[in-house]
């Protein structure tokens, strides 16, 4: 599948990366780059030789600095714009029900639906150098990707009005502390990083990695006994395979276990 706005590699560990290439325009995110991303994620979906996804942006600047602001002129009325809003919740919630681990390699700024995009992955590493913020405010406008959602679950009330209405940008080590991020590296180890992360998870048993994705995702928005059921039909669910199987058998062996994903 060919693409003009992304790439997208797929390598024989298992590993596929995908990179948002507009570094003219610091990788903002068109109506293109989001249809295209949309695709790349079927393809992993259908791809059983892909067990792990990270996603990052083309260049040292940017990993994605925000919708393309220049589409804005284009909307004529408020039902384009929640269109347009709606197309971009789509593509994150699809990232987050991916039923294989994402990891978003944040190389520069996230900001606006760069911050949207990323908090849509299970795992942030973070370069040093990388800002990150929901400056739509400056524009008369509210984040539409998810902004005002996620980034209070991930880092309190709070905290997500103070960087929604204040449109600050704040630092890969500010994006740490406040849970934003998972870890931060210098610039020139972020993707060694990324990569090395996606290879152990890759050698991990994918149904197991899909069902603690999903548990993760959906207990706590429910009470906490409806989440511990949840998780006990999980944890039934993953007995029940081959794989529980191997990876028993391995550990009584003193061996690696070797997961099919069945």
């Amino acid at each position: 599948m060919s693409y003009e706005n992304i790439l997208f590699e797929v390598r024989d560990n298992g590993v596929a990366i995908l990179t948002v290439n507009r570094p003219k325009v610091l990788n903002a995110l068109n109506q293109a780059t989001l249809d295209e991303i949309d695709r790349a994620l079927d393809e992993v979906t259908a791809n059983e030789a892909i067990k792990v996804l990270i996603v990052t942006g083309a260049g040292d600047k940017s990993f994605v600095a925000g919708a393309d602001i220049n589409e804005f002129q284009l909307l004529q009325n408020a039902y384009q714009a929640e269109e347009m809003g709606r197309k971009g919740q789509r593509l994150t919630q699809k990232i987050e029900a991916l039923p294989k681990p994402v990891i978003m390699a944040i190389n520069g700024y996230a900001l606006g639906g760069g911050c949207e995009l990323a908090m849509a992955g299970d795992i942030r590493i973070a370069a040093s150098t990388a800002r990150f913020g929901q400056p739509e405010v400056n524009l008369g406008i509210i984040p539409g990707y998810g902004g005002t959602q996620r980034l209070p679950r991930l880092v309190g009330k709070g905290m997500a009005k103070y960087l929604c209405m204040t449109g600050d940008h704040i630092t890969a080590e500010e994006a740490l502390r406040i849970g934003l991020v998972e870890k931060v590296v210098e610039p020139e180890a972020l993707m060694d990083e990324a990569l090395k992360l996606a290879e152990k998870l890759a050698a991990k048993p994918p149904i197991a990695l899909h069902l603690i994705k999903k548990a993760i995702q959906e207990g706590p928005e429910m009470d906490l006994d409806n989440g511990l059921k949840l998780e006990a039909s999980y944890f039934g669910i993953s007995m029940n395979t081959e794989d529980r199987v191997e990876g028993t058998r391995a550990f009584l062996e003193k061996r690696p276990a070797k997961f099919t994903g069945k």
